[in-house]
C-alpha cells in the first residue's frame, strides 16, 4: 500500500503503568477508509493502544502520527477522532436527539459551515436526522435514552460519535453487552456503516469471529506485542505462530520435524505438505484445522484412531479422535459413533507449518 494511504502510524510505541509494561515496541500503520481490528485476550494491550490513538493515554516511548503529523501533546478533543466506549456513556438527562446533537451544539456556526445561529440550528437538525437514518433509529428523537434497549443505546452512541464527521472512529468492544443474535446483526450493520461513510474504523475485541467477520485487517496482540497483522483469511489460514493458530478459531497443533521442502514428520509418520524454505530436520509446529481433516475408513486413512466423544454443534459434529500419540479435534457433517475405529486423511494444502518460537 502506498505511503500516502497511511492515515495513522505508531512508531516504536511502548506504554508502562508503574513497573508494568503493557505495550512493547509497537509499530503499526492504519490506512484511510480501513476497518482494522485489534484482537487479543484480556490484558494484551489492545484497549491501551486504542486509548493512545485517541489521546486518552500518552505513550511512554515512541510516537503516533496522524496524516504525517505528530500527535504528541494534542488532546482528544482536538484530534479528528471520536470514540464509542463499551458502556456507551450516554447522557441520561438528555433525549435521543440531544444526545446525538451534543457535540454539534458546542460548535460555532462557522465551524458548522454556516453563518447564523438560525442556520446552525437547521444544520444540526439535518445532521442528526441523517445519523438517525444511518443507525435505523428514525422517529426516536424525543425518546429518553433510559427507555431504549441495549442495542438501541449502542446505535445512539455510534450516531453521536459519527455526527461530528470524524476521520477515524474508535470502537472499544461496543457489542460486548449485547446478546448473541443482536451482536451478529450489529456486526453487519457496523461494517455497512463504515463502507457507506468511507471513514476509518479501529475496533477492539477479544471475539475472534467478530474480528474475522468485520475486518479488512486484523492485528493480533498478546502480552503487549503484535503477533501477526493480515487480512482475516490469511490470519486464519496462515497463522504465524502457535498463539495465533490457537487463538483464531480451533486448531490441532502438534510438534513436528520439517524433513525437507514439502515433507514434514508429525504424529509418528511423514506427510507431504506445500511449505518450503525450512532447514532440513528443523523442529516446527504443525497446524491442522478441525474442518480440514477427512474421516475415512480405518483401512485407507493416513492415521488410524478411535472416536472418544461426539458433540453436535448445529452445522457439524465435533469428534475427538485418539490416534495413540495425539487426540485430534475433527469437524465433520457425518457422525461416527463413540468407540468406532476410523481413518484420518489430510491433504498437503491443509497442513500448515510454522517455525517454532523460542520460549521467553
Amino acid at each position: 500500500m502506498v505511503q500516502d494511504m497511511r492515515l495513522i502510524e505508531l512508531k516504536g510505541v511502548c506504554k508502562s503503568f508503574g513497573d508494568t509494561r503493557v505495550l512493547h515496541d509497537v509499530n503499526l500503520y492504519i490506512r484511510k477508509c480501513e476497518f482494522i481490528t485489534l484482537l487479543g485476550p484480556s490484558g494484551c494491550g489492545k484497549t491501551t493502544m486504542l486509548r493512545i490513538i485517541g489521546g486518552f493515554e500518552t505513550p511512554s516511548e515512541g510516537e503516533v502520527y496522524f496524516d504525517g503529523k505528530d500527535l504528541t501533546g494534542i488532546p482528544p478533543y482536538k484530534r479528528r477522532i471520536n470514540t464509542v466506549f463499551q458502556k456507551y456513556a450516554l447522557f441520561t438527562h438528555l433525549n435521543v436527539f440531544d444526545n446525538i446533537a451534543f457535540g454539534l451544539k458546542l460548535k460555532t456556526p462557522e465551524t458548522l459551515g454556516v453563518k447564523t445561529k438560525r442556520e446552525a440550528k437547521a444544520e444540526i437538525e439535518k445532521r442528526v436526522q441523517r445519523m438517525l437514518k444511518l443507525v435505523k433509529m428514525e422517529g426516536y428523537e424525543k425518546r429518553s435514552v433510559d427507555s431504549l434497549s441495549g442495542g438501541q443505546q449502542q446505535r445512539i452512541a455510534i450516531a453521536r460519535a459519527l455526527v461530528n464527521e470524524p476521520e477515524v472512529l474508535l470502537l472499544d468492544e461496543p457489542l460486548g453487552a449485547l446478546d448473541l443474535k443482536l451482536r451478529k446483526e450489529m456486526q453487519l450493520e457496523l461494517k455497512s456503516m463504515q463502507q457507506q461513510l468511507g471513514i476509518t474504523f479501529i475496533y477492539v475485541t477479544h471475539d475472534q469471529e467478530e474480528a474475522l467477520t468485520m475486518s479488512d485487517t486484523v492485528v493480533v496482540l498478546n502480552g503487549g506485542r503484535i503477533q501477526q497483522i493480515g487480512d482475516p483469511k490469511r490470519i486464519y489460514d496462515e497463522p504465524k505462530n502457535a498463539f495465533v493458530a490457537d487463538f483464531i478459531g480451533e486448531s490441532n497443533i502438534l510438534p513436528g520435524i520439517m524433513l525437507e521442502d514439502e515433507l514434514v514428520e508429525f504424529a509418528g509418520r511423514e506427510f507431504p505438505c506445500v511449505d518450503e524454505g525450512f532447514d532440513a530436520n528443523e523442529p516446527v509446529d504443525v497446524v491442522v484445522r478441525p474442518e480440514d481433516i477427512m474421516v475415512v475408513g480405518s483401512d485407507v486413512g493416513m492415521l488410524t484412531g478411535t472416536v472418544e466423544s461426539v458433540l453436535f454443534k448445529g452445522v457439524h459434529y465435533e469428534m475427538m479422535i485418539h490416534t495413540g500419540d495425539f487426540r485430534w479435534k475433527v469437524h465433520s457433517t457425518t457422525m461416527q459413533p463413540v468407540g468406532s475405529e476410523v481413518g484420518l486423511s489430510i491433504v498437503p494444502f491443509n497442513i500448515h507449518i510454522m517455525r517454532r518460537e523460542a520460549k521467553p
